[in-house]
């Protein structure tokens, strides 16, 4: 019955219906396989995305990076405990570029917000969700991504690992007879959304999608001021990372991962934030509205902005607004520590970075006794004192 069904519609809306039906039935009474966080159905109206960024965001500050692509390797180690926690649905709160993605497909939360201080991550999620919104699937998307030649027999991509994509993406030069028709498609779909941009804003997207198309797979962390690292991974060692059970689990290694995400876009789910994580409007304003959905954090993924709130001498301010959001037992923060003055216990052997999942309840307890002193104290307090 499924297979017939599948080919009279598309897949994407396939994907979406039963997304929807998913979330709006999890939890329900009487389902025996329900878990103990209830889920809502949620969707943002077109009208209403760009007056929700809006009303969420807040000035934005400065940081000496681009921040294109993460320079975190270890980032899918934390996926293990994220299962094993049970981390599912609820809301989701992330900063940076795509890595959030590959978390909001493991999580599957019912609404996604992206904070981050600088507003050209603002606008880099804008160019993330116009190509969402113009790929139909997983290597549809990595082409436009970086201006490459689309393959003609797109549903046979579908079931091919990301080491196929990542080859073929490898294979093709830019497609510059196509790039500028290409950069006007995405002008349009993002200014289809309504956020207000100016004409530097719109430059900034087009600068940022052709570093992308310039330097492919082989971008990499770039920051202003500071001496590229050795130890930055390229975008295509990202694609292919895999968490600590061998699974490759960034959000492009599986098509029905993508589908979920782009689901979640399509829908005005994943909301990008301006705004800091120790700041006075933004946290609170995402805070109050999951409540407003009925939604707990499932997981608050702070990379190591904690690193420069504590040199910035504003942590405090960050764990207020941390402690206020909605949770349960289950919610959980991701944070990335870096070993390079103090090597973290947990580290694995070959990353600089460490990926952390820490109870978002043990750290509103920590606080409540009287907080931490240092980063470094706050990073392997878990490790050294277990609960």
């Amino acid at each position: 019955m499924f297979t017939p069904l599948r080919k009279a519609l598309p897949k994407f809306f396939l994907y979406t219906l039963f997304a929807f039906f998913s979330v709006a039935c999890e939890g329900q009474p009487g389902d025996p396989a329900a878990g103990e966080r209830t889920e809502v159905a949620v969707s943002v109206a077109d009208s209403s995305f760009a007056v929700l960024v809006e009303r969420l965001s807040e000035r934005g500050g400065y940081f000496d990076t681009d921040n294109l692509i993460s320079n975190e390797t270890s980032y899918l180690h934390a996926n293990g405990r994220l299962r094993e926690a049970g981390v599912r649905g609820g809301a989701y709160i992330g900063v940076g570029p795509d890595q959030n993605f590959s978390y909001i497909a493991e999580i599957r939360p019912s609404i996604a917000y992206i904070i981050d201080i600088r507003r050209d991550n603002l606008l880099q999620h804008l160019l993330f969700k116009a190509l969402f919104s113009l790929a139909g699937n997983r290597v549809e998307y990595l082409a436009l991504l970086v201006g490459r030649r689309v393959p003609e027999d797109l549903d046979a991509w579908d079931v091919r690992d990301i080491e196929q994509l990542v080859a073929y993406i490898d294979s093709q030069p830019v497609n510059a007879n196509a790039l500028e028709a290409l950069h006007r498609r995405v002008e349009r779909e993002v200014d289809s959304y309504g956020v207000p941009l100016s004409r530097s804003d719109h430059e900034t997207i087009r600068r940022f999608h052709s570093i992308f198309i310039s330097n492919g797979l082989s971008l990499r962390f770039t920051s202003h001021g500071r001496a590229p690292l050795p130890e930055y991974p390229t975008y295509r060692r990202l694609l292919v990372e895999t968490d600590l059970d061998g699974r490759q689990a960034s959000y492009l290694a599986d098509e029905e991962d993508y589908q979920f995400v782009k689901s979640l876009q399509e829908r005005n789910l994943i909301i990008p934030v301006v705004g800091d994580l120790a700041g006075p409007h933004a946290m609170r304003a995402i805070a109050g509205h999951a409540r407003e959905l009925g939604l707990n954090i499932s997981a608050f993924y702070t990379s190591n902005v904690e690193f420069y709130l504590f040199d910035g001498h504003s942590f405090d301010a960050f764990a207020r607004n941390s402690v206020n959001l909605p949770r349960d037992e289950k919610s959980v923060i991701i944070r990335s520590y870096f070993s390079r003055r103090v090597r973290h216990p947990e580290a694995v052997p070959g990353y600089v970075s460490t990926q952390l999942v820490q109870a978002l309840d043990d750290f509103a307890a920590d606080q409540a006794n009287g907080g931490y002193r240092s980063y470094y104290d706050l990073v392997l307090r878990q490790v050294l004192s277990p609960r």
